[in-house]
């Protein structure tokens, strides 16, 4: 009997453990969720100053986007990045993406596919799928790392559509979801920057009745508004890359905290269960030894 007790005893005291790692895994990823969070919405902030210069710019006369070499062939090789993890505790995180992103290959049928994986974990992924990979980043670990992967990034597609490799640029990462799981998948294509995509911008109201105007050469303040698009556009993903990642994480924490609390009033409730029942052989062993 003791022996029993003793063991629920140290389950009991294994169980209070595991549950005060879990709380602690769930305040960090609720606090870098806010990090993350407040990342994504001051570059969406950003984002609609960038698209009100690309919309007057747009609206100046003769102005357009120049081509790359690799556009006016209308080639159909294609630049793929896509945002993994490489922490645990996040369930299907990468496989989804991984596999969602194997189906959407299916879709580009001619030329070549250029993948970049951010992260080991889905670069791994990816390989196992039979995916090729053009290039391996690593998962920034804060929203101050998060820029210098965003210039890399830059570097490495400009380079690829400067040497006709490439003609569009695609992005899959998991975006932030109240789904269960904590994210949802996003597929969002960058480049080419086609006439349907000027069109839709440069119809767009203006929000005052004061015509705009671009200081300079519209020409080139266009090209940089181009570039700070690119760089806004993949800042965001990969914020809602990692803010999605702790939400799957604090998901599961949750309920592994649910699963741990009812596991420990299970052990306490046969814990105590078994210390009475102990108690009462004594006191009925007592009672008995006096018993005429």
């Amino acid at each position: 009997m003791s022996e029993s007790i003793e063991n629920l005893h140290r389950r009991i005291d294994g169980a209070e453990d595991l549950q005060s790692v879990v709380r602690t895994m769930k305040a960090l990823s609720a606090s870098n969720i806010n990090q993350y969070e407040r990342a994504v919405h001051a570059v969406d902030v950003y984002a609609n100053t960038v698209e009100s210069g690309l919309i007057a710019c747009l609206r100046q006369p003769n102005i357009e986007l120049s081509k790359t070499p690799s556009q006016q062939q209308n080639d159909s090789h294609t630049g793929i990045i896509v945002f993994g993890s490489d922490q645990g505790l996040i369930g299907q995180f990468n496989d989804v993406l991984a596999h969602s992103l194997r189906e959407k290959l299916t879709e580009f049928t001619d030329g070549n596919i250029h993948v970049w994986a951010i992260g080991e974990r889905m670069g791994d992924q990816l390989k196992e799928l039979k995916i090729p990979l053009a290039g391996l980043f690593k998962v920034p670990n804060s929203v101050n790392a998060i820029t210098q992967l965003v210039e890399q990034l830059l570097i490495v597609t400009e380079l690829e559509f400067c040497q006709n490799e490439i003609s569009q640029l695609y992005v899959f990462y998991n975006g932030t979801s109240t789904d269960i799981s904590g994210y949802t998948i996003e597929c969002q294509r960058l480049l080419p920057l086609d006439a349907q995509w000027q069109h839709t911008l440069a119809k767009q109201k203006w929000k005052t009745n004061n015509l705009p105007e671009t200081l300079g050469s519209p020409q080139q303040t266009l090209q940089k508004l181009i570039s700070e698009y690119l760089f806004v556009s993949l800042f965001r993903a990969c914020a809602e890359s990692l803010a999605s990642e702790n939400a799957s994480r604090l998901a599961t924490m949750q309920r592994a905290d649910k699963n741990i609390g009812e596991m420990l009033d299970e052990l306490t409730h046969s814990y105590h269960q078994l210390r009475q029942e102990g108690i009462d052989n004594e006191m009925f062993d007592v009672v008995t030894s006096f018993s005429p």
